[in-house]
């Protein structure tokens, strides 16, 4: 018998996947917990259209991303921080502060994106990655510098 999955199944597929499995298992498992549904022609044509359409939507999105990405090599984060001697920042520089500068210079790109390991709490340069989509990443530069002493 012949379904379509609503949502992933590990065992089977993933959601939209027409898959064959035992008449019992659809009637009495699939169905009724609304796992699957009856792959008739005409559902069989509108998931294949769903999924073109779903397929040209994300090329134009990676199209999007790759530019940003590109954008984002470009640029040069300066952050002049209070630090001790031996270079240790009296506090840090989070992907909270590397959004807001981003956010500063054009860039929408959430807090939560930036792949910081930990907070960034000595001076130097660092590459940091940044996940635009689960395929693109873009690598942003950020200096951490010595602010002037005041006074």
């Amino acid at each position: 018998m012949q379904v379509i999955l609503t949502e992933d199944i590990a065992t089977l597929g993933n959601a939209g996947d027409v898959v064959n499995v035992k008449p019992g298992y659809a009637r009495n498992y699939l169905m009724p917990q609304g796992k699957a549904m009856l792959a008739t022609d005409g559902r069989v044509r509108e998931i294949q259209h769903q999924r073109r359409v779903v397929e040209e939507k994300v090329k134009k999105e990676m199209k999007s991303f790759e530019a940003i990405a590109k954008r984002l090599a470009d640029q040069s984060l300066e952050f002049k921080v209070q630090a001790g001697d031996e270079g240790k920042l009296f506090g840090s520089v989070t992907n909270a502060d590397i959004a807001e500068q981003l956010t500063a210079r054009g860039f929408e790109i959430d807090r939560r994106r930036i792949e910081l390991a930990e907070p960034i709490k000595l001076l130097g340069e660092y590459e940091v990655e940044i996940k635009l989509h689960r395929a693109v990443k873009g690598r942003v530069k950020v200096q951490v510098v010595q602010a002037p002493a005041e006074g």
